[in-house]
């Protein structure tokens, strides 16, 4: 009697050939993006992201240095974005009440216009091991460093708060301050709108708006109220114009 008898055969991972430094890093980024927001930037391992890019997990080694180092590239990536919307808003010739409106709009605008990138950068994981301690305080002085394009974002939003104090408004704390509570302001409706999409809140439009109003009366209690209303109107012609 004939005997016969399958073998399982054992699954190799495939492997990509060698291929340009350029080319093979843009796949590991985009391979860990597609990671990170699958299964949490957390629960991904570098040999699990070998696998799903196709090289062995020392060929990742070459490239980046560890997973921090990936996760870093992905955030100064989305940072240089809005930060080039920020430069702009900051080269138009406006009152420094109303940059602040239009740089927190942006702020927010950006973030719902970006929800994979907003997740990754600020909702699926602590900062990375480089800059946790520095955060925001990071050294701008050469933006190609860790971290840099984000605290520069975060240099522009203080900027207006200096430019306020200097035009004889008296700022309730410190402009730094100042600034960290405008972020938490516009980052808790980000996070919220992104976070519970089917969640039945208010027109969004009226939301950001709301927002961006907290964030000014509720940093700047010695602004004139009509002060406040004029910036407002303002920023409403001026997007009606864009």
């Amino acid at each position: 009697m004939g005997f016969s008898r399958k073998v399982a055969a054992t699954k190799m991972p495939i492997r990509k050939p060698r291929g340009e430094g350029h080319t093979r890093r843009e796949e590991i980024l985009a391979a860990a993006k597609a990671l990170f927001l699958e299964e949490g930037v957390r629960a991904t391992t570098m040999r699990r992201l070998a696998e799903r890019v196709g090289v062995s997990a020392p060929a990742l080694y070459l490239y980046f240095k560890d997973k921090d180092a990936i996760l870093i590239e992905l955030c100064d990536r989305i940072f240089a974005r809005l930060l080039v919307r920020m430069e702009e808003i900051e080269r138009e010739p406006l009152p420094a009440c109303q940059r602040l409106r239009r740089m927190g709009e942006a702020y927010i605008r950006f973030g719902l216009e970006h929800p994979d990138e907003y997740r990754i950068t600020f909702l699926e994981a602590t900062a990375p091991e480089p800059i946790r301690f520095t955060g925001h305080r990071t050294d701008t002085s050469d933006l190609s460093q860790p971290g840099a394009k984000g605290a520069m974002v975060f240099s522009k939003i203080m900027e207006v708060y200096e430019s306020i104090a200097r035009e004889g408004v008296k700022l309730p704390h410190p402009p730094v301050t100042c600034a960290e509570l405008s972020f938490l302001a516009c980052h808790g409706l980000v996070a919220a709108l992104i976070s519970e999409p089917d969640f039945p809140w208010s027109d969004r439009e009226t939301l950001i708006q709301g927002m961006v109003d907290v964030s000014v009366r509720g940093v700047l209690p010695g602004l004139d109220a009509n002060r406040v209303e004029a910036c407002g109107r303002e920023a409403v012609r001026s997007r009606r114009k864009r």
